[in-house]
């Protein structure tokens, strides 16, 4: 039991050491720290969490309304312009979340013109996954805190809870403490995100729900209630667990080429669902880097959007992990899966008391 203590001790003190020296190396503004200074305030097993009931049966109707547009789709009840017009509004909207909230705006991993700001935050807005500040602040309380109980969604807790259940529970005390030791200062700046927080609600009755259900009822001609229950309800639900299930399955199941410290994983099927927001593993050992992925992987949509807008002028300043980087980290802390830097385990020697113990460590395969 000792010998278990003190290894998971130097494990837990190598990890620390790595992190510190990566941060030494070149990461880009306001995004220096979230990751590397994140806190091991782990999670309390005995904490009780009392649901939202209000929440708990507000998702249970979305939820049978999705089901009941999913009926409509599957028995072939709605137009086929409103198919392709359900689909458009699930990968624009998502893009909002993927390439807005989440690599523009909470990572700042690239820089944006205005106009394309603006259409990320009106996607956004379709998307109705809360105003962009309060799913920013989230997000970056996620990445400084995660898996731990100051975590919003912490993986730890199981599935359900990461995936949906944070949302229909009050929240632990060490996230609401937490979080206001964010520094938000750069949203708080910023006068379209702060228009849309100040009038999030009249804009998302506009853009999520009004615009999506009466643009078929009033150019193609589809009932006000086939539209209701599947440009709305099925669309807002389907594009929920799109984005949920990169808290939840991303972090439980997967590979850990790059961290095998980190809970986050490689999680194929959540980068397909998710437009490339699956390589989680690669994602939270470097958080900076644009792509979320290591040279922008497959099935990364948002990833080759970002490139098409860096060629139109409308993205620039992208960042990147340093290819040595990448390549030293994943020697060091990788799980040995990677398919270029994969490990072996080899024996060596060292003085300890006097006596020469035998270890195994992690050596690159050549």
């Amino acid at each position: 039991m000792d010998d278990d203590i003190s290894t998971r001790l130097e494990d837990e003190s190598l990890h620390k050491k790595l992190l510190d020296d990566d941060e030494n190396q070149s990461h880009p503004e306001g995004d220096k720290g979230q990751h590397n200074s994140m806190e091991k305030l782990g999670t309390d097993p005995n904490f009780k969490r009392k649901i939202v009931w209000k929440n708990a049966i507000g998702f249970l109707v979305l939820h049978l309304a999705a089901f009941y547009g999913l009926y409509l789709v599957l028995t072939f009840r709605i137009k086929i312009l409103t198919y392709l017009w359900v689909m458009f509004l699930d990968l624009a909207s998502g893009e909002g979340i993927t390439m807005g909230a989440h690599r523009l705006f909470s990572h700042k991993s690239f820089k944006a013109t205005f106009s394309l700001k603006l259409i990320l935050v009106l996607l956004h807005t379709i998307a109705g996954q809360n105003c962009m500040y309060i799913w920013v602040r989230d997000h970056r309380q996620h990445h400084k805190f995660s898996d731990t109980d100051a975590d919003p969604h912490n993986a730890t807790r199981g599935f359900f809870f990461s995936h949906m259940g944070w949302l229909m529970s009050r929240k632990h005390p060490l996230v609401i403490e937490k979080g206001k030791t964010l520094d938000m200062s750069d949203l708080e700046a910023d006068p379209l995100i702060m228009w849309q927080k100040k009038y999030y609600k009249p804009l998302y009755l506009i853009m999520a729900i009004a615009l999506p259900v009466y643009i078929p009822v009033l150019v193609w001609g589809e009932t006000v209630w086939a539209s209701t229950f599947t440009s709305f309800f099925l669309r807002y639900v389907f594009l929920l667990h799109q984005t949920w299930f990169v808290n939840s399955a991303a972090h439980l199941w997967g590979t850990k080429p790059f961290d095998k410290y980190l809970l986050p994983a490689e999680n194929k099927f959540v980068s397909l669902v998710s437009g490339g927001e699956g390589w989680h593993n690669y994602h939270h050992t470097f958080p900076w880097d644009y792509r979320t992925s290591e040279f922008g992987a497959s099935y990364n949509v948002t990833c080759s959007l970002i490139d098409s807008c860096a060629y139109l002028g409308m993205a620039f300043d992208l960042k990147t992990a340093p290819f040595k980087m990448i390549e030293q980290r994943t020697i060091r802390t990788g799980d040995g899966s990677h398919p270029i830097y994969g490990m072996k385990k080899v024996k060596t020697y060292r003085w300890e008391d006097r006596n020469i113990n035998e270890l195994e460590i992690d050596e690159k395969v050549n």
